[in-house]
């Protein structure tokens, strides 16, 4: 678990109404390094979304399994893999882990975004031991204790929240935790709404939303 936070990232999710988003940082580790190609949000499927919290290279393991999982339940049943069940089995993977004396946990928190047609908006998830449980909100990695705090205290006004509403509540509260300000390269967002599909967004849109806080500040 403590390999899963030692990364020194912080994710946050929020579920509302009829939208679900996270919102986590995006460090660089070398300024040689493209950009564009860290990050650690990853669509699943058109309508399901994660971000992993915790070491890249587990991270993607996990990915890759995930989106294993996925797309063999829908060859095989001819729908696509409900958010609950997905989470279930990555959930009994991870677990399995924990009595093999060969293998080792996987360093990372997954988070799993998605809409379900029965139950709307879906967060859940998996941490390196196979616990699993849908969430209202979460917070995942460094800043782990201080977001909690800070998401149990405002949780009743998340169910009524829109989808911008919900994008820009998780920014503040990682601004919040971090006591910083952030600029469109340095978070990164997905979001599902509407239409149930699964989307990350570009820079320019997270700069939109961050100064749409901006402005709330100023007039507050």
């Amino acid at each position: 678990m403590k390999s899963a936070n030692s990364t020194g990232l912080t994710t946050i999710a929020i579920r509302g109404e009829d939208s679900v988003a996270f919102v986590t940082q995006k460090k660089v580790p070398d300024r040689l390094i493209d950009p564009t190609s860290v990050s650690n949000v990853f669509p699943i499927t058109p309508t399901v979304g994660v971000v992993v919290t915790g070491q890249p290279a587990d991270a993607l393991a996990m990915v890759y399994r995930i989106r294993q999982e996925a797309h063999e339940f829908k060859y095989n049943n001819g729908f696509t893999m409900p958010v609950y069940l997905l989470a279930k089995r990555i959930a009994d993977l991870c677990q399995v882990r924990t009595q093999r004396a060969g293998s080792r946990l996987l360093a990372c928190f997954t988070t799993i975004i998605g809409v379900d047609d029965e139950k709307g908006p879906q967060l859940y998830q998996v941490d390196p031991a196979g616990m699993f449980f849908p969430y209202k909100a979460l917070a995942a990695g460094a800043k782990k204790d201080e977001a909690t705090n800070w998401l149990e205290r405002h949780v009743e006004e998340f169910t009524t929240m829109d989808v911008d509403n919900v994008i820009r509540t998780s920014i503040i509260c990682l601004q919040h935790v971090l006591s910083a300000d952030f600029r469109g390269t340095e978070i990164e967002v997905g979001v599902v709404h509407g239409d149930g599909r699964f989307m990350t967004l570009t820079p320019e849109e997270i700069e939109f939303h961050l100064t749409a806080i901006s402005e709330q500040d100023v007039e507050a």
